[in-house]
């Protein structure tokens, strides 16, 4: 069982940054590939950024490339996202993910979210 929390949202005017913290409880975030979606108000979640467990390899939405960048602290059991110059289509609820495939058996976890909310 892994357990999620997020923190770091909050208000931030167009053009500034944020960055959003995953802590892990239970088993290490090492373990898992780890990831960050986002939900705006009456839209579906989507994918904004992940990271593997090996390598790590990175990936980006098309629409965060280039201003976002997802990192890992293995030894703080540790996700971030830094957002830079963030824009209001940015808004919304930032959820914490991780998959992991042990054995045959595929775990995958969620975060509760942590808004952020960009004014123009």
């Amino acid at each position: 069982q892994v357990q999620l929390v997020e923190s770091g949202g909050g208000l931030v005017q167009a053009g500034g940054s944020l960055r959003l913290s995953c802590a892990a409880s239970g088993r290490t975030v090492s373990s898992y590939n780890m990831g960050w979606f986002r939900q705006a108000p009456g839209k579906e979640r989507e994918f904004v950024a992940r990271i593997t467990r090996i390598g790590p390899i990175t990936a980006y939405a098309s629409s965060v490339k280039g201003r976002f960048t997802i990192s890992r602290d293995n030894a703080k059991n540790t996700i971030y996202l830094q957002m830079n110059s963030l824009k209001p289509e940015d808004t919304g609820v930032y959820y914490c993910n991780g998959v992991a495939i042990i054995g045959l058996t595929r775990y995958e976890y969620w975060g509760q979210g942590t808004q952020v909310t960009v004014s123009s």
